[in-house]
């Protein structure tokens, strides 16, 4: 969550939630993820696919071999990076730096930070276009969603959206749905990046996903314990489903039957079929999980630990978390390159 200093982010934050994020008791063991001495060696293979972790109390992104488990790199990117957004075609990552307002373009290839463009007033999420064209800031302190141009790498549009915007979700007509977690609704961005509509919600939304064609979008209420599940034809909430305590990060799997929700009021990740808002399964993970990210193929689901400064490997499958790896200071946001 945003941090408008190391430590009174987190309390600011949590006291706008009730508490409802609160540091639970259940610890995961954490398998060491130093970079491995061969890790230089790694590059001059074709692309893999990573797992990039924005580490909000370090820096820095830590980036994991998805089909390895193992880390990588941990490239340096600005102060108090949150949110992290991977490019389709997989040649950059895109990371907001909430304590230095600018958002750091790493480039996959040599997993270095390559340029650093400034945005508004704490930058939580940057969350790319489905054609890769442009970046959505969302500008957690300043009510509005920085648009940039991944080509000059400039601000092009500012819209403003609704108060504390939290994430971003693309679809593939170009127009983008915006998490406002002050005034509890979404803000639809149409393709040239204004204001089209604001659809309530439920208390405190934040984590937000689209479905690969872009019919449906899910919204995590972290404040309610709900999701909220909202037709793109008519801009409507269709469902509110309950589930958890307090939902945060979302993934869904590359069918759109199972979304996957970080409970981080209890230490869970939650499985939840798309079809009736069943909650199928709650996984253990670390303690208070941020962020989802779900791989390509759809057989393994990654979700950060804020505060036990790990991201859990889970198989969906067998629901189980197969590994647990270290990262940096609070990890928060992540997302994996398509390829």
């Amino acid at each position: 969550m945003p941090r408008f200093s190391a430590a009174s982010r987190r309390s600011r934050l949590r006291l706008t939630l009730g508490c409802v994020l609160a540091v639970m008791a259940c610890t995961s063991a954490a398998a060491s993820a130093d970079p491995p001495a061969d890790g230089d060696r790694d590059r001059d293979f074709p692309m893999r696919i990573v797992a990039y972790v924005a580490n909000s109390g370090s820096g820095t992104a830590s980036a994991f071999d998805v089909r390895l488990e193992r880390a990588v790199a941990a490239p340096a990117v600005g102060s108090g990076p949150t949110g992290v957004g991977a490019a389709p075609d997989g040649s950059h990552v895109y990371v907001a730096n909430g304590l230095s307002d600018s958002v750091s373009f790493i480039e996959t290839g040599s997993r270095r930070a390559v340029a650093t463009v400034p945005v508004g007033s704490y930058p939580f999420s940057a969350f790319p276009s489905r054609d890769g064209r442009w970046v959505l800031a969302a500008n957690w302190g300043s009510n509005n969603v920085s648009v940039i141009d991944t080509a000059s790498r400039r601000v092009v549009a500012t819209p403003a959206v609704g108060e504390l915007p939290h994430s971003v979700a693309a679809l593939p007509d170009g127009t983008a749905y915006v998490t406002n977690s002050g005034s509890n609704n979404v803000t639809v961005l149409s393709k040239g990046h204004e204001p089209l509509a604001q659809i309530p919600v439920g208390d405190f939304p934040s984590g937000i996903v689209a479905t690969p064609k872009g019919d449906r979008v899910y919204v995590a209420n972290t404040g309610a314990g709900t999701i909220s599940a909202i037709d793109t034809a008519t801009r409507k909430v269709t469902a509110t489903w309950p589930v958890g305590k307090a939902p945060l990060g979302l993934g869904l799997s590359p069918d759109g039957r199972r979304l996957y929700a970080a409970d981080s009021g209890a230490d869970t990740l939650l499985v939840i079929d798309t079809t009736t808002g069943g909650v199928l399964s709650q996984v253990p993970v670390g303690r208070t999980p941020q962020g989802v990210a779900v791989s390509p193929g759809g057989s393994r689901v990654w979700v950060t630990n804020e505060d036990s400064d790990t991201v859990s490997v889970v198989d969906p499958a067998l629901t189980k978390v197969r590994m647990t790896l270290r990262t940096g200071n609070h990890p928060e946001g992540i997302a994996i390159t398509p390829r």
